[in-house]
């Protein structure tokens, strides 16, 4: 047998990815979100980061995070201050998502820190981290693949799928998301 075939010998096996702890965690934390956060108004942010806080996830004061975000594992969350995850928003963070200060995930987008391999026969999970930067609005809709680096500035608008690395204070849209100018601030 080939290393090759020894790899894919065991990746076949059908195992889990993820520890057992793991999949405890994400299970109990989806029980409580359910009861205790998804359904709660705006003004009870504070009880949503508390809950998040508990389980892991980093999340500074002022950070808003809606109560009907979907979030995989909220210890692979850092969300900065005055960022807010929005209504619907998917964060599927198998691995780290880290999002800046001031910062804007809108409605039903969704970052996605796994991939698999297309090379390999048993298709691998791979786990590459996602970091936005500070002042970054993702607008509605749009996604945001696994290991893909959002610097300062960016706009990345409405369904836009956005799969390499961003240059900072550029506004992209488009699938594949393409620059289409710099983003200049107002005085």
């Amino acid at each position: 047998m080939t290393v090759l075939d020894a790899r894919a010998h065991r990746s076949t096996e059908g195992g889990p990815s993820f520890s057992l702890r793991n999949r405890v965690t994400r299970l109990l934390f989806a029980v409580v979100w359910m009861l205790f956060a998804r359904w709660t108004p705006r003004q009870l942010n504070g009880w949503r980061r508390l809950i998040l806080r508990a389980f892991g996830a980093t999340v500074a004061p002022g950070a808003v995070v809606y109560g009907s975000a979907r979030i995989w594992l909220p210890s692979n969350l850092w969300i900065g201050r005055g960022s807010t995850i929005g209504a619907g928003a998917i964060v599927y963070n198998q691995g780290a998502i880290t999002i800046g200060e001031n910062s804007i995930i809108s409605q039903r987008v969704h970052l996605c820190s796994g991939t698999h391999d297309h090379r390999d026969p048993a298709f691998q999970l791979q786990i590459r981290p996602i970091t936005i930067g500070d002042r970054v609005w993702i607008a509605a809709e749009a996604f945001v693949g696994p290991g893909v680096r959002v610097p300062d500035g960016v706009v990345l608008g409405a369904r836009g799928c956005l799969f390499t690395d961003a240059e900072a204070w550029t506004v992209y849209s488009g699938n594949p998301a393409r620059p289409i100018r710099d983003r200049v601030m107002r005085d």
